[in-house]
C-alpha cells in the first residue's frame, strides 16, 4: 500500500476492524509518519435484470449516488451512509441465490434499510424508485409508514 501523502510503499497497520463486509485498516506512513485508512471489499460477479429485461453488472456506486441523493440536507454523516450503502450491499449478495438479482429486489432491499434510518430519506428514495406520479402517491406511502 502506498502512501497517499509522499508515494512511500512503506506502511504499517495499526488498526483493523472488520463489519458488515468490510474491512477497514488504519495505516502509518513509515517515511513521513501521516496516518490514512483503507478499505477492503469482497467484489462479486453479479449482474443486475432491469426492468426492461436489460442485464448489467452491479455498480456500488449507482447505489450509493441514489443513497446519497435520498439522505441530501439530512442530519447524517458520510460514515453513517457508508455503513447503510455497506449493508445494502452485503445484503443484495446474501440474496442473490444465483449471480443475477433483479433491480426490483435491490429497489426494495434498500428501501426496508432506508425506512429503519430515516423515514425522509426513505420516502425520497421510494418517490424514485417507485417513479411516484402525484401527490396522491406521496400521501399513499406517508399513510403507511403511520
Amino acid at each position: 500500500m502506498s502512501c497517499p501523502y509522499c508515494g512511500n510503499l512503506e506502511t504499517k497497520v495499526t488498526d483493523k476492524r472488520d463489519g458488515g463486509g468490510v474491512t477497514r485498516r488504519r495505516r502509518e506512513c513509515l517515511r513521513c509518519g501521516e496516518r490514512f485508512t483503507t478499505y477492503e471489499r469482497v467484489e462479486l460477479e453479479l449482474n443486475v435484470i432491469k426492468k426492461d429485461g436489460r442485464r448489467e453488472k452491479f455498480n456500488r456506486d449507482k447505489l450509493r449516488v441514489g443513497i446519497e441523493k435520498a439522505f441530501e440536507k439530512r442530519p447524517f454523516e458520510t460514515e453513517q451512509i457508508d455503513k447503510i450503502v455497506d449493508e445494502i450491499e452485503l445484503k443484495i449478495y446474501r440474496q442473490s441465490k444465483t449471480k443475477e438479482i433483479t433491480s426490483a429486489k435491490i429497489g426494495q432491499i434498500a428501501m426496508d434499510k432506508l425506512k429503519k434510518a430515516d423515514k425522509i430519506a426513505y420516502i425520497r428514495f421510494a418517490s424514485v424508485y417507485r417513479e411516484f406520479a402525484d401527490i396522491d402517491d406521496f400521501k399513499q406511502e406517508l399513510k403507511k409508514l403511520k
